[in-house]
């Protein structure tokens, strides 16, 4: 759990000097700084997606996942979260909060580097990977907060449980998921993230959270055409 620890550590002090940032920036650079992360975000999660060995699994697990996702009101439900986050912060919109950790939370979340990491640290205390993860989240957390607010501080606590999880699972997920399963849930992932750059640049506001079920679907559809192979 040492390298989730250290994950969970950067993202917090990264949106606490973030938002510290953000405050003394005017609305000019607000808004600019926002349109980068826009774009930033686009080409991450389509390398993320170009990973793909299948277009059709990934095709297959964004539509049954959003699906999943719209019955289970996954949207819903976070955008309660983020009513009762904001409820601390007397003031300001609700999406500020829910933005900002829908936004912060996936970023973060959804990857190789969160999976592998998680899985090593878990099996051999090696936490190497989730140091460097570490640090580019750190960085990502302080422009996102300084744009997005106190939202992104929460997503500390999606890092802590998402990786934790696993981390604590490595030993059955390390039988589990096989290189194929991790390369198309990182495809889905990778869409998600581009429907998060469309977000951020104001072209469509998906409700991203219902995309989630994805992630697991595109693992679980992998395993079933290997095993009619």
């Amino acid at each position: 759990m040492i390298g989730t620890i250290i994950n969970t550590g950067a993202v917090v002090a990264g949106s606490l000097a973030g938002v510290g940032v953000g405050s003394r920036l005017p609305g000019r650079i607000h808004e600019s700084v926002h349109d980068g992360l826009g774009l930033l975000t686009l080409l991450i999660g389509l390398q993320m997606a170009l990973e793909t060995q299948n277009v059709l699994v990934v095709l297959g697990a964004l539509l049954l996942g959003v699906i999943a996702g719209e019955l289970m009101r996954i949207s819903d439900g976070l955008d309660r979260l983020g009513d009762c986050l904001q409820s601390f912060f007397h003031g300001g919109k609700h999406q500020t909060i829910s933005e900002g950790f829908i936004t912060a939370s996936l970023v973060f979340c959804v990857g190789p580097l969160a999976i592998l990491g998680s899985i090593r640290d878990g099996l051999e205390g090696d936490f190497q990977l989730l140091a460097v993860k570490s640090m580019l989240d750190g960085f990502a957390s302080v422009a996102f907060s300084a744009t997005l607010g106190w939202g992104v501080l929460f997503s500390a606590l999606s890092v802590l449980v998402y990786q934790g999880s696993i981390t604590l699972c490595a030993g059955l997920l390390e039988r589990v998921l096989t290189p194929p399963m991790i390369t198309e849930m990182t495809a889905a992932g990778g869409l998600i993230i581009v429907g998060i750059g469309l977000k951020l640049l104001r072209l469509k506001d998906l409700r991203l959270a219902n995309f989630l079920p994805a992630l697991a679907i595109a693992p679980l559809i992998v395993f079933l055409l290997s095993m009619r192979g």
